[in-house]
């Protein structure tokens, strides 16, 4: 009889002690909600933190279409450039010519060719959209200088 007291006695220690850690982890949780409040009644914080999440939802929800906002702008604005250093003309010189190629996100823009010949540099503006020249063919060189564009881009 008196071992069957004894292990009551024990078991409800420990018990207690399952009890009194799980109050000690409540009571940690509860200052940490009720912390910084002037009234603690826990019932007004939770709706005070039920509020602010709504409002939170509220903010989240502006700034979702702010991004898609500048997402949908940003497709319009300079987003590939490249830059190709070629030699036109076989009987002459290096690489002086080049073409600059700038486009957006559309891949609409233009490219500017520059030829270089002996005392004679000629420009030449095309036209680029969705990747193709609109008014004039674009070169060989013109349509490299497009796909180096957007490997440019792509790398990043």
């Amino acid at each position: 009889m008196e071992q069957l007291v004894i292990l009551i006695a024990v078991i409800s220690f420990f018990w207690l002690a399952v009890l009194t850690f799980y109050l000690y982890k409540i009571s940690i949780r509860y200052l940490r909600l009720v912390k910084g409040t002037k009234n603690q009644d826990w019932m007004e914080v939770i709706d005070g933190i039920l509020n602010h999440l709504g409002d939170n939802q509220k903010n989240i929800e502006e700034l979702k279409k702010k991004i898609q906002e500048l997402a949908d702008n940003g497709v319009t604005h300079i987003q590939k450039v490249g830059v190709l250093r070629f030699n036109p003309f076989a009987d002459t010189g290096g690489d002086q010519s080049f073409i600059l190629t700038i486009l957006d996100g559309n891949d609409t823009g233009f490219v500017l060719t520059s030829l270089h010949n002996r005392g004679v540099t000629r420009w030449y503006a095309k036209n680029v959209k969705e990747g193709k020249g609109v008014d004039h063919q674009l070169s060989e060189e013109e349509r490299k200088a497009i796909k180096q564009a957007f490997l440019v881009k792509s790398k990043k």
